[in-house]
């Protein structure tokens, strides 16, 4: 749930940031000063090239503030989602999945194994999780070295297992 929060504050600030650029951009472009002159009996309004008026200038500041506000908010804190080693993991776990889809059903078991356990996982833990003898493991890990897809490294007296 904190996720979509998160998402829907960036939205918003992003929609914010835009409309009060096009706000701004517009009222720098296109002031609306006038002249009032009273003669006598008679008065008459005229726009002065160049000026702004008081609202002009309120609403150009409140645009500044809020684009500043929102383009901070967006450069700052939204791009500090996640760390570049939590990215990198889900990009890895991503490419397992896809890879798991095509593999037999004790490959898969194996391999899904490792991949819950995210990535790394001591060999003599595989039979307990997946359900098969310690010789079939061996067996599957053997298919799955020789395919590249899974390393086993020495580790005392057994192997640790480390997706690719």
């Amino acid at each position: 749930m904190e996720g979509k929060k998160f998402r829907g504050k960036t939205v918003f600030m992003a929609a914010l940031f835009v409309a009060s650029a096009f706000i701004l951009g517009l009222k720098l472009l296109n002031p609306t000063p006038i002249q009032i002159v009273i003669e006598g009996q008679s008065a008459y309004v005229t726009q002065l090239p160049g000026f702004f008026t008081l609202e002009d200038v309120i609403i150009i500041v409140m645009a500044s503030t809020i684009l500043g506000v929102s383009g901070t908010y967006l450069l700052l804190f939204d791009s500090v989602e996640k760390p570049a080693g939590e990215l990198l993991l889900e990009e890895r776990k991503r490419r397992w999945r896809e890879i798991a889809k095509i593999l037999r059903e004790d490959e898969r078991k194996i391999y899904q194994a490792i991949i819950e356990a995210g990535g790394t996982i001591e060999q003599r833990e595989l039979p307990e999780i997946t359900g098969l003898s310690k010789a079939s493991v061996s067996r599957v890990l053997d298919l799955l070295e020789s395919k590249g897809l899974v390393e086993r490294r020495r580790r005392g007296m057994g192997n640790i297992v480390l997706l690719r």
